[in-house]
């Protein structure tokens, strides 16, 4: 089972009525903050590129039609994927919820979690604070390199790699956090099989920024992630 393969049946397993109950807090949220964010990226997203521009040197001028165009690939890749952050740490208890239902219809035995709700709310919002204590550092990091001379058309791809790992990151490690995987023991398996890994972030990017679809694509991608799960990190953990 690929990356590709479990995405496609995560899809159709969070639309089958037996799960979409599961589903219909996170889109709700979803919905609210894309609307926040498409108001935000028209009212600030022409002027950030048009500043940034103004910084890079004169002899790389007449390639300002393509440092504007990688800077606003940079600033959309940035924005949508603090968006996906942002979702998954308001929704991150439903999702642990939707991981658990997804993995008994998978004919799996469960996490058998026996915390209680409150609990699993606390702890799920702990465990995407440590999700974020390690994302966000990283790309200011990112960020700060990218005011370095010469580092600029690199940029794009740099986030783009960064933000496949840490999208897969999100969404494989709510049916490990469901099976009591400590943080640190969760990215020792995900670099494990990091073509796997790498493969399944790179496949929702594209996925992730497209309107309407990325409402029904996290949700899809928490059900992969225990497909993924059963199929490859299960077995090394």
């Amino acid at each position: 089972m690929n990356a590709i393969d479990a995405l496609q049946q995560g899809a159709r397993m969070v639309l089958s009525p037996g799960l979409r109950r599961y589903v219909v807090v996170p889109v709700a949220i979803s919905a609210v903050l894309y609307v926040v964010l498409l108001g935000f990226l028209y009212a600030y997203l022409p002027g950030w590129s048009d500043a940034l521009t103004r910084h890079f040197p004169s002899w790389l001028h007449w390639l300002s039609w393509l440092i504007w165009l990688l800077v606003t690939a940079t600033s959309l890749v940035i924005t949508y994927f603090t968006f996906t952050l942002v979702v998954a740490f308001l929704a991150s208890p439903f999702y642990g919820l939707l991981a658990e239902q997804v993995e008994r219809q998978l004919g799996g035995s469960g996490s058998q979690d026996e915390r209680r709700w409150g609990q699993l709310i606390t702890d799920s919002l702990g465990r995407e604070w440590q999700k974020l204590s390690f994302i966000l550092p990283r790309m200011a990091l990112l960020f700060a390199i990218g005011f370095v001379p010469g580092t600029q058309p690199f940029m794009p791809v740099a986030w783009l790699l960064l933000s496949a790992w840490c999208l897969s990151i999100q969404y494989l490690d709510y049916v490990m956090d469901n099976h009591q995987v400590s943080f640190a023991d969760m990215r020792g398996l995900l670099w494990k099989h990091k073509g796997q890994t790498l493969l399944f972030g790179l496949i929702l990017m594209p996925l992730i920024v497209v309107p309407i679809l990325n409402l029904i694509i996290m949700p899809a991608a928490v059900a992969a992630g225990v497909i993924l799960w059963q199929h490859h990190y299960r077995t090394a953990s």
